[in-house]
């Protein structure tokens, strides 16, 4: 049967002075190939392999041309042109791609702009871009507990953390918890991974392991106090909130640091905070 939006071998039914039309065994209708797309020497009989979309008046036609994506598949593409409608990607074939704008979450895509879509079929029944490429993300990931992977920020949620695309095809989030710093849409970063969840979906931290990372906390914490001339004012009963929007680094993490800073001699706890010596 026919695919939209997928690469498909067909048989050349017949030629006409324009292209060939090619034909699956179980459709009751054929499809054109235009004639700039038809190889030398094309016969009746013949299999091509061919890519299926929609042209300017929705019917089905094939192209012998290399797709930047298939359905469902996520990738980068270029705006080329913005319209009332949304945002028009070059996907490499002669008819882009629209990124309609209910599928831009945030800031609108402006031309020139690359951006992280999967390829899908609208209610209409033709193929279109959207930037929530979240249902289409793999789980099957070679990945591991420890492995240093990279991926784009796609999505951030005040109740479950970022949401990151490994290698911009498999499923991640870096749990709130985990979050030091505020993670822009669309950057690239370098995580560890925590876990593979049993549904194979990965969760990272942008955090070392805490007996390395302990070292560059206190040296953070060594150079804040010289910016706020030797005091700042965080205990271990401060409010794990504001340590994390003040110092980018969890409660824990605080107190690591500082515990490990108090043993080397370098810094006091007070009351009121903690102090250089």
């Amino acid at each position: 049967m026919y695919e939209i939006g997928r690469k498909q071998i067909l048989t050349v039914e017949k030629k006409v002075d324009f292209g060939v039309f090619l034909r699956d065994p179980e459709e009751k209708f054929s499809v054109l190939l235009p004639g700039s797309q038809v190889p030398e020497g094309c016969a009746a009989g013949d299999r091509l392999e061919v890519f299926l979309y929609k042209d300017s008046e929705d019917r089905p036609i094939a192209t012998r041309k290399e797709p930047k994506l298939q359905l469902h598949e996520v990738g980068w593409l270029t705006a080329v042109q913005i319209t009332k409608i949304g945002a028009f990607l070059d996907w490499g074939l002669d008819k882009d791609l629209l990124l309609p704008f209910h599928e831009q979450p945030r800031k609108r895509i402006q031309k020139g702009q690359e951006c992280l879509v999967a390829v899908y079929i609208d209610k209409s029944g033709r193929l279109c871009a959207t930037m929530n490429v979240y249902p289409y993300l793999r789980t099957d990931s070679p990945y591991h507990t420890g492995d240093q992977v990279e991926g784009t920020v796609y999505e951030t949620s005040s109740n479950f953390g970022t949401f990151v695309a490994v290698d911009d095809i498999y499923s991640a989030l870096i749990p709130r918890k985990e979050l030091v710093r505020e993670l822009e849409i669309g950057s690239r970063i370098r995580a560890r991974v925590l876990s593979v969840k049993p549904d194979g979906k990965l969760d990272l931290s942008i955090r070392e392991k805490a007996y390395l990372q302990i070292g560059e906390d206190a040296e953070f914490l060594l150079a804040e106090l010289e910016k706020n001339g030797g005091r700042l004012p965080f205990t271990d009963k401060s409010d794990p909130e504001i340590i994390r929007s003040s110092l980018h680094m969890s409660k824990n993490e605080f107190k690591r640091a500082a515990g490990h800073l108090m043993k080397e001699g370098a810094i006091r706890m007070t009351p009121e905070g903690i102090e250089r010596i």
